[in-house]
């Protein structure tokens, strides 16, 4: 395998960055789920933003873990 054909990540990073995404979209789906108006309630904005921030934390983590 030459140097133009290797991957920017790894195997292990890419599974991180998998992980990320799903609880990004996971975050994203309870704030949809908040039943108050216009979402000012406990899902929409403590918990739902709580885990996307969780989500991109790990995504930062993913990127910048070594081969």
């Amino acid at each position: 395998m030459t140097n133009k054909e290797k991957l920017p990540f790894g195997k292990t990073n890419y599974l991180i960055m998998l992980l990320g995404i799903a609880i990004i979209l996971i975050g994203f789906f309870i704030m949809s789920l908040d039943k108050e108006e216009f979402g000012f309630g406990f899902l929409g904005l403590t918990l739902g933003p709580i885990i996307v921030l969780a989500g991109f934390t790990i995504e930062f983590f993913a990127i910048l873990k070594k081969s």
